[in-house]
């Protein structure tokens, strides 16, 4: 299983190709929505958020969409808002929704920062097949001339400090978690967190092979930096944000609990999962498309964990 947010186009719904529009949320931080969808050739792959903020130097965008249609529709947004140019792209992670819009950034003279774990998944063979796989799924957003994208700047420490104009970009490494190269940037200036894939909002997240316990515990961390508003890697940006925080983390401790009660009980994986209470969850968007399968490889991960 791949902990990645976009899958094959025969389970995404035909939805009417949406638009890349960007909304002011605070002053010069603007933000752009993807759909509570799976990845399909019909939405173009627009099923994550990106974000970008306007200082006296330049521009700083967070994450770069699912494709490079997409990415070009966010840069007419940018140009739409200011004359200024694209200095750096942030990733939060390497998935895919979240990064092949890169090429049309790359295009344009930014310089792409992610977190060094990233490499690894780069150069790995689950990479090059979701590319060649989503060349077909997602065709014509991702075709043959869509190309993965190394940073130009990989960071190893634990927190970089970006400084643009008068704005501190704070980039902490908060991995491993929903992947091991997760990064949150925070923007001290407005108290906006871009939180990424750590945050759902409003939907099941894809918890897939993640370290959920990792997983939890950064998002402890963010609940105490108090932000003001969040953005996060789908679903709308939040600005009352501790409860949304606290959404996702319950929803994982809520399935490591259960499973780890199952496998420890030497439960088959089926009984427990029909036991099991899902009523909080079960009315949250992608819940049918996520939940069992974020069950079954969270109870995996608990059998390992279960004293022989």
């Amino acid at each position: 299983m791949l902990g990645i947010c976009v899958l094959s186009s025969s389970l995404a719904s035909a939805a009417a190709q949406q638009a890349v529009h960007a909304i002011e949320v605070a002053k010069d931080v603007w933000f752009v929505q993807g759909e509570a969808a799976l990845g399909s050739s019909a939405n173009r792959n627009f099923i994550s958020n990106a974000g970008f903020v306007v200082t006296e130097q330049g521009v700083v965008v967070v994450d770069a969409l699912g494709s490079p249609t997409l990415a070009e529709e966010l840069i007419k947004e940018i140009r739409r808002v200011t004359p200024q140019p694209v200095k750096y792209v942030i990733l939060t992670h390497y998935h895919a929704d979240h990064v092949y819009g890169l090429q049309a950034f790359k295009a344009t003279g930014a310089t792409v920062l992610a977190q060094a774990q990233g490499r690894e998944y780069l150069t790995s063979d689950t990479a090059r097949l979701r590319l060649e796989a989503s060349r077909k799924d997602l065709f014509p957003s991702i075709d043959e001339n869509t190309r993965l994208v190394p940073a130009d700047r990989w960071l190893d420490g634990k927190e970089t400090t970006l400084k643009l104009g008068s704005f501190e970009f704070l980039i902490r490494h908060v991995g491993a978690a929903h992947t091991p190269e997760d990064v949150v940037v925070y923007v001290r200036e407005r108290k906006v967190l871009f939180a990424g894939d750590l945050v759902f909002r409003g939907r099941v997240p894809f918890v897939g092979q993640a370290d959920s316990r990792q997983w939890i515990d950064s998002l402890g961390t963010l609940i105490a930096l108090k932000p003001r508003i969040v953005i996060p890697g789908h679903g709308p940006v939040s600005e009352n944000p501790i409860p949304d925080l606290e959404l996702t983390r319950d929803y994982l401790v809520y399935l490591r609990k259960s499973m780890s009660e199952a496998a420890a009980n030497l439960e088959p994986f089926e009984e427990a999962y029909a036991r099991v209470d899902w009523s909080r969850y079960e009315h949250l968007p992608l819940f049918r498309a996520a939940n069992r399968i974020n069950a079954y490889n969270t109870f995996l991960l608990m059998e390992q964990q279960v004293p022989r």
